[in-house]
Parts: C-alpha cells; structure tokens; sequence
C-alpha cells in the first residue's frame, strides 16, 4: 500500500513525502521578497511538508509594477537565493512557479493594455487587452526561458509554468479568450501551441535533467471553456516532449462540494500520461487523499488553504496517522 509519507523520485529529485505547498498569491509590493515570506517559508519546511511551489513569480517586465514576486532580470538573485538556501535548511525541496499574468491584471498597468490572444474583454475585471502578435509571443516564451535559468542557478530544485487560472498561457487553451486566426488559434493544436513551445524553451534552456513542471486547468467553469479532450492533448503532447509533472487545478470558486476538487480529471490525465500528476484543489482529508492515492495513478496532492491556515499540518499527519 502506497503512503503519503513515501518518499519518491522524480527525475533525479528526492521528495521525502507526495504532500506539495501548491502556489498562492504572495503579495510582495516591489517584488521584494519581504522578511514575512522567509518566516513563512521556515514555518512550512519545519512544518513537514516535502516540496513548497513559490507563489506567482513575474518574467516580464512589462508587469513589473505587478505586487509579487519577478525574476525578470538578475536583479533578483540574491533574494531568491536566500530564499531558496532558507527551504533547503530544513529538508523541503522549492520550486519557482513562472507566470505571465496578461489580461487577468494584478496591479498597476501603467495606462497599457494588458497583453492577451486576443481582444476579448476579460471577464474577470472587464479589462480590454492587446492581441499579441508574433514578436510579442516569441518574447514572452524566450522571457519564461530565461526565468527558468535565473531559477536553476539560484538553486531551485526546479521551475513550475503557470498556465492555469486564466492567466495568459491559460487563455490561449480556452477557445472563449483565444479567437485568433492564425497557427495559434482555432483548432486544439494550435491553441496548445503557446504552452507546448513555453515549455519546449524552457527545457532547451535549462536541459534535460532540471525540473521542469506545469500547472493546467482541467475546468475553466465559463462558457465555450477548455473542453477535456483539449486538456487531454496538452498533456499527452507535454508527457512526450519529457515534462516532469503536471499539476492539475482549474476553475474552483464555483464548486460547492468538499474534498478534493478535480479527482475526476486528474485520474483521467494520469491514467494515460506516464508523468507525474499533482492533484491541487480542496485536499484537506488525509483519508482520502491515501485513498486517491491507492486507487489511481495521482501520486502527488497540493494544498494551498490548507497549509496557509496551518503550516504544520503535514507534521500533524505524520502524529495521528503514522
């Protein structure tokens, strides 16, 4: 019987249990990475839990007046180094999650339309973007890229790209953001192909043996939303191209039941894609999640609120159930 409390590799890398700190929006004005965060961090490592995603970390500059985290220049080094020499410290593994946000705007644009797929109001905030053209895509992807190397030589155990949550990557799978005429819009392939070549550039920067891992939605709870067979192509064709692990997430504001969210879709994906899948979204039960665990092919679960309310939950789960 498989355990939570397993200790497995991914890759080269040891995870000394399956529970992964999902990302949350960390709130750093500046992008400074402040004392608070630190505290946090320790609070979590000592807490137990194997691996800690970072919070939403910017890769482009031209969001640079966005309150989280960046590591679009090297300005940021020294922080996320002591960031991550911090997480190691007390025996957890660290991961820096990448985004571009686009349209879903998180702070000040400066009085610039933010950047989408295309001109489609979000509906979020009733923003208006900028359709992307090719020179703007072919930056954003090269910017993720170099994110990624900042991150492997600061010392990250390895890198996770946002593509959920209707942030940018996200919208171009979604075929109500994404109306685009050229090679990426319209049919499934082409509307994966901005996540797919976000990937393939950040795997040639950093090579083979670095972590590489992604974040998807399953659901986007809107209409004319990723369908699952779209979803399901994303995923084979990230599983061949070597991705180390797919964390599935999606639209939760709008599901009212409990326990884990997306169990459904992220059995399916994991079923058929010989990568790792993190299951993200209402983990709280360590019964239930032993029992997803045993009876599928998931083999990690993130937990956002969960560990925000008590950072020493894992270590709570090691007392009452080993």
């Amino acid at each position: 019987m498989k355990s939570l409390f397993d200790q497995t590799l991914l890759g080269s890398l040891n995870l000394k249990n399956r529970f992964i700190r999902a990302a949350i929006h960390e709130n750093m004005p500046n992008h400074e990475i402040k004392s608070r965060l630190f505290e946090q961090f320790e609070k979590l490592a000592k807490g137990g839990v194997g691996t800690i995603i970072t919070g939403f970390t910017l890769v482009d500059d031209t969001e640079k007046l966005y309150p989280m985290m960046a590591f679009y220049n090297d300005s940021f080094f020294d922080d996320h180094k002591k960031l991550v020499d911090l997480t190691h410290s007390f025996g957890a593994k660290i991961i820096l999650q990448i985004v571009y946000v686009g349209s879903y705007i998180m702070g000040d644009t400066n009085g610039v339309a933010p950047l989408a797929p295309s001109a489609v109001e979000n509906l979020n905030n009733q923003v208006m973007p900028k359709a992307m053209n090719i020179d703007e895509i072919d930056r954003v992807q090269a910017n993720f890229a170099a994110a990624a190397l900042r991150a492997k030589n600061a010392g990250y155990d390895g890198v996770e790209i946002h593509a959920a949550h209707g942030f940018l990557l996200s919208q171009f799978m979604t075929p109500h953001y994404n109306r685009r005429q050229d090679i990426y819009g319209g049919s499934t392939e082409n509307r994966a192909r901005m996540a797919i070549e976000t990937y393939k550039r950040v795997r040639e920067k950093v090579g083979k043996d670095f972590q590489v891992w992604i974040k998807i939605n399953a659901i986007d709870g809107i209409e004319n939303g990723v369908k699952f067979d779209d979803v399901l192509y994303l995923c084979d064709e990230l599983t061949k191209g070597g991705i180390n692990a797919i964390e599935i997430s999606g639209s939760w504001w709008h599901i009212k039941q409990s326990g884990a969210y997306f169990t459904k879709e992220a059995e399916a994906i994991a079923a058929c894609n010989k990568t790792a899948v993190i299951l993200t979204g209402g983990n709280n039960d360590f019964n239930e999640m032993t029992e997803i665990l045993n009876h599928t092919d998931i083999e990690y679960f993130g937990l956002a609120r969960a560990l925000a309310k008590e950072p020493n939950l894992i270590n709570q789960f090691a007392s009452e159930f080993l």
